[in-house]
């Protein structure tokens, strides 16, 4: 298990250190600033402070350790943010950690050695000419096979094994581990996994091989001849390399392209991106399936923060296309009130020509698919009009159907405004009155389904059975990683699944300071994400603890092995008291932050007679006084709120 590394890492990597690597810092005060990297900007507004080892853009609003520096500058996971700057501090990670990343480190070299295999006999066999012929007949240049090493699984049920053993030294357990291969049910040995199907190589963000997609020529199911070809697209199973809900095809290759456009735009196959790729648009990406996870849209928000869905129009691809716009509207809800930057404005559906896939559009029409992206519609308009075309508006059940459908879009809009616009929409639609529709729209819709986990249900564990043994955890030089008030917040996170909907509600990850405590706040929040049928997952914090990296389940596991109170014993009048409370100490560190750089940068532009910098510094420092009394005024009712019974520390 990880031991403190964190904490150790920051201990011998000042932020200034790691930062000034990329920026040109400046001291001022007891602070340092520069250009921040993330966003264009001529006049200074990053700051890096030494005292908390954090960093702050007042301009785009990102900020963070040195690990979030490293993720954002470089588009690494945290995991490999951890390992890389483990290497340079001289931190040696566990010997679990180590044998897990050989282990890993092997299995994309027999990834590697699998795609090498598989893209040669697609170029250079008999075998693989009816693919080349799939594939050129599709439109696909031999530049863009060889680039993205298309290949093509022949069949026989074990070539890919037998070729691996005899030419890599492969053992048929390292073909199981990395998804390549499935156990045989007598005899033992193991069977290709991927057979007679045209292979596309997926990649992770840093373009590490994890896995495979494969999609067979003919139809799926059984032929006339009664041979199983199985699904028409088949993916590797999940492994230690590949999650399938973490990943997007050719990321890897995007990223760039996202980043420098800030949009990204998502559509459901492999040759849909393909083609995009090979039009020469590269903002590109595909989802891997119709449903879109937290994790992917997390990942995409690396890069930017603006998503068009451009899902197939046929009658699959329509009622496809929907059912994944309807799960990201749940999802950037949930991404919107963390601070991620995202809200719904942001998310947009390309409309393409009735019965048209995108890769058609791509190949055929390049100048109609940059202007219907260019023109993409707000996904709340399309759901809109989505839910509309499904109920007869003539009726007063229709009408009362589709009201039901889109107010819970409307009510989760973070935007007043936006939400008076759209209501206005709705009762133009609709026909119903504006009376009723701020009716319905104030009729919260009952919660108990995202609690019901935590009476009678809720997932009984002790300490020990979380850990394995409390007794040995370092618990100390784990939680030194991290800020008190952080410790506060995610043992109660943790702890007390009654606090999920306040807290969310009120805060997200990507406003605590230190990048582990985000990715652990992060999994609990994608763990209470609702399915798509709106319904939440029951409560586990095993569960949770065992998804996460091994950093980050370190931290976890210390904080609920940590002696002291129990947050469980908090009435409901303290347990709302406590929320509030912790937000409103991150909300006032974050107040002084901002307020320490106004008067240093006040201070700078006074002595160089710089009027107009003066003068809009003195506006933001009025507003930032405005803040201050709103905070104090939230202060004081939180006191009120917490006079009547003190809550455990």
């Amino acid at each position: 298990m990880a031991v403190g590394v964190v904490a150790e890492i920051k201990g011998r990597l000042p932020v200034a250190d790691v930062v000034g690597e990329t920026v040109q810092l400046k001291k001022a005060g007891t602070t340092l600033k520069g250009l921040c990297p993330f966003h264009g900007e001529k006049t200074p507004s990053f700051v890096v402070t030494p005292a908390r080892d954090t960093w702050h853009c007042f301009g785009c609003g990102k900020h963070g350790d040195i690990f979030t520096f490293l993720m954002e500058r470089d588009g690494l996971a945290f995991p490999e943010a951890l390992a890389q700057l483990a290497a340079r501090a001289g931190v040696e990670l566990d010997e679990r950690t180590k044998r897990e990343d050989a282990r890993n480190a092997r299995l994309r070299e027999v990834m590697e050695a699998a795609i090498a295999f598989y893209h040669a006999v697609l170029m250079s066999s008999k075998q693989g000419e009816p693919a080349r012929d799939y594939l050129r007949g599709r439109g696909f240049t031999d530049a863009i096979i060889e680039r993205q090493q298309l290949g093509w699984a022949p069949g026989g049920w074990d070539t890919l094994a037998r070729n691996l053993a005899r030419k890599r030294q492969v053992t048929p357990q390292e073909l199981l581990d990395a998804g390549l291969a499935s156990p045989r049910q007598r005899g033992g040995g193991v069977y290709d996994r991927f057979r007679e199907r045209v292979i596309f190589p997926i990649r992770d963000a840093n373009g590490h091989a994890v896995g495979l997609g494969g999609r067979i020529l003919g139809k799926e199911g059984t032929d006339e001849d009664g041979r199983d070809h199985g699904p028409k697209y088949l993916n590797s199973p999940a492994t230690t390399l590949f999650d399938k809900s973490r990943t997007l095809y050719l990321i890897d290759r995007a990223k760039s392209a996202i980043r420098k456009t800030g949009q990204a735009v998502i559509v459901e196959g492999y040759t849909d991106a393909l083609m995009a790729h090979q039009g020469g648009f590269e903002n590109v990406v595909a989802s891997l399936g119709t449903a879109l996870t937290p994790g992917q849209v997390a990942l995409i928000t690396r890069y930017a923060k603006r998503i068009a869905l451009a899902y197939d129009v046929d009658a699959a691809g329509e009622k496809a296309g929907t059912f994944g716009a309807t799960a990201l509207e749940e999802l950037i809800r949930q991404l919107a009130r963390d601070d991620s930057g995202v809200e719904l404005d942001d998310v947009r559906v390309v409309r393409l020509p009735e019965g048209k896939d995108p890769d058609e559009v791509v190949r055929d029409e390049p100048d109609r698919w940059r202007e219907e992206v260019r023109t993409a519609r707000p996904i709340v308009d399309h759901l809109i009009d989505v839910h509309a075309r499904a109920h007869d508006l003539r009726t007063p059940g229709g009408q009362a159907r589709f009201v039901d459908a889109v107010l819970p879009i409307i009510r989760n809009l973070p935007n007043p405004v936006m939400r008076d616009a759209y209501l206005a929409r709705v009762r133009q639609i609709s026909g119903v009155e504006e009376r009723t529709l701020l009716e319905a729209m104030h009729r919260r819709p009952d919660r108990d389904g995202g609690r019901q986990d935590g009476h009678g249900g809720r997932d009984r564990f002790s300490a020990q059975a979380v850990t394995g043994a409390a007794d040995a955890l370092p618990v100390n030089d784990i939680l030194r990683g991290v800020s008190p008030t952080e410790q506060r917040l995610l043992r109660l996170v943790l702890l007390v699944p009654e606090a999920h909907d306040q807290l969310l509600d009120g805060l997200g990850p990507d406003r605590l300071p230190s990048q582990v405590a985000r990715e652990l706040f992060r999994a609990v929040v994608e763990s209470r994400a609702p399915d798509d049928h709106g319904v939440r997952p029951a409560w586990s914090l095993s569960k949770v603890l065992e998804g996460t990296d091994p950093e980050s389940r370190a931290l976890g596991q210390a904080l609920v092995s940590r002696e002291g109170p129990n947050p469980r014993d908090l009435s409901d009048r303290s347990l709302s008291y406590e929320v509030e409370r912790l937000i409103l100490e991150l909300e006032d560190a974050e107040w002084h932050e901002r307020s320490a750089f106004n008067h240093d940068a006040t201070a700078e532009a006074e002595r160089d007679g710089d009027r107009a910098v003066v003068d809009r510094l003195l506006q933001e420092r009025r507003e930032l006084n405005e803040q201050r009394r709103s905070l104090d005024r939230r202060r004081n009712d939180t006191r009120l709120l917490g006079r009547a019974e003190v809550p455990a520390r």
